[in-house]
């Protein structure tokens, strides 16, 4: 069976793209925005709980998600994006951001899209770090924090969705929205980022 082009835990993992210590840390959410999975490498300063962590990234990918489909030059025709215009639809991405976090427990709160599919982002960069994003059609997100200088991550996700599905998924264990507490898939996911790192 294959998952986006792979094969089920692919012989041949993504080549790295970078060398050094990269990668700081990992989420996977469900659709429902509960985290089932964090992971840490490399990560010398904790400013938050967990919980508010969690729903800080979960919130800040859904404005992100949200945005980047409201900026869609294919389905909005902008002739130019005044100051005006931003900050309306920065204002519409916060208001979004906080109703979500008010009916949290309400729902669904992803649709979720099929690769390809709608406009959508897969990573951004900051001076200090970079953010890459994966949307499984199930609506599963993979979240990768690396070091800014790692290069485009979206195959090596594809990989570590491949161990999820191999490990997880198929795990007659697991029970699907839980926490994932499978050593194998653990171990698989430190070996590879380790790999990566």
């Amino acid at each position: 069976m294959q998952f986006f082009g792979g094969s089920e835990i692919s012989p041949s993992p993504p080549v790295p793209t970078a060398t050094g210590n990269n990668a700081h840390m990992m989420y996977v959410f469900n659709r429902n925005g509960v985290c089932l999975l964090y992971r840490e490498w490399n990560r010398p300063l904790h400013t938050l709980n967990p919980q508010q962590d969690h729903k800080l990234m979960f919130g800040l990918l859904f404005s992100l998600k949200s945005l980047t489909a409201k900026m869609d030059p294919t389905k909005y025709h902008f002739v130019s994006l005044s100051l005006h215009s931003f900050q309306h639809q920065f204002s519409v991405a916060v208001y979004n951001f906080l109703l979500m976090m008010r009916s949290a427990e309400k729902g669904n709160l992803g649709i979720p899209q099929l690769p390809g599919q709608g406009c959508s982002f897969h990573s951004f960069r900051t001076n200090t770090y970079k953010l890459s994003f994966m949307e499984t059609p199930s609506g599963i997100k993979f979240i990768l924090v690396t070091n800014p200088r790692t290069g485009d991550l979206r195959e090596t996700l594809k990989y570590i969705y491949n161990l999820y599905v191999e490990y997880v998924a198929k795990n007659p264990l697991y029970t699907p929205g839980t926490l994932i507490r499978c050593e194998l898939f653990n171990t698989a996911l430190d070996q590879y980022v380790r790999s990566i790192a």
